[in-house]
């Protein structure tokens, strides 16, 4: 004869079984397939708003103070000679006192000299974001690296132009894609001598960024469906637009910008 609680317990079992049996055969909740973005520009979209910005080439803004300073082809020097009005130092751990040089090699100059590591300066004006050119003239005083760091706008975001990088002769901009100067479509090795006064030009465009150094082409680089951004670390101090060596004293004696002509 069964006890009581034989029958109990196995009632409890019984029912427990029924209703497992009765949760697997239930009709699974219907869920909607997420299509995939498939075009460049959903796959864009999809992208987090901070990384978004470094595909996008253009201002998404118009800028009423530099259409009032800056007219389509017209140059404006943002180094005086007279001062160093209208620059600040970066505020890179170890900056150097940036110095004015009345009488430079024969002509005033703004001088960065050595710092423990990044040394610089931030133009603290507005410039363009894109469609601008840039020419400035500068020259290796002494180090062993790169003399010339020019950070500019690349419409919503920046890029770092290295000139005598990684010891003395790399070339490139930092960065496409994820890579440095060092590693991507525009790296170049250069020799560059010291005391020996170097012009460079920059031409930023929706489309493309292009480079001449001494009146020679050395990158045409393709940006369109690209992602164009700074490099990791203390140069994102020198946006938006700023001048900056590593472990290397330079000397500019000429800045200037201009709106490309229409």
């Amino acid at each position: 004869m069964q006890s009581p609680y034989s029958v109990i317990l196995r009632s409890l079992v019984t029912a427990c079984v029924l209703t497992l049996s009765a949760c697997g055969t239930a009709a699974a909740p219907k869920t909607e397939k997420v299509a995939e973005p498939q075009t460049f520009e959903e796959r864009v979209a999809a992208l987090p708003p901070e990384v978004r910005k470094e595909y996008v080439h253009a201002p998404l803004k118009p800028d009423p103070k530099v259409d009032e300073i800056y007219k389509p082809g017209k140059w404006i020097d943002l180094f005086d000679g007279k001062s160093l009005k209208g620059w600040m130092p970066t505020d890179y751990a170890g900056n150097s006192e940036i110095e004015y040089a009345k009488d430079y090699d024969g002509r005033p100059a703004l001088v960065i000299p050595l710092g423990e590591l990044l040394a610089g300066v931030n133009y603290t004006n507005p410039v363009p974001r894109t469609n601008f050119e840039v020419e400035l003239e500068a020259q290796k005083i002494t180090g062993n690296d790169f003399w010339c760091g020019l950070t500019f706008p690349v419409g919503e975001t920046h890029a770092t132009l290295i000139m005598g990088g990684w010891g003395g002769a790399l070339v490139g901009i930092s960065s496409l894609d994820g890579s440095d100067a060092s590693e991507n479509d525009t790296t170049e090795y250069i020799r560059f001598d010291n005391k020996v006064w170097y012009k460079v030009r920059l031409i930023v465009t929706p489309k493309k960024i292009t480079v001449w150094l001494d009146g020679t082409k050395l990158i045409d680089q393709e940006i369109e469906g690209r992602r164009v951004h700074m490099r990791f670390g203390e140069i994102e101090l020198s946006a938006p637009f700023g001048l900056s060596t590593f472990q290397t004293t330079t000397a500019y004696r000429k800045v200037r910008v201009r709106r490309l002509p229409k």
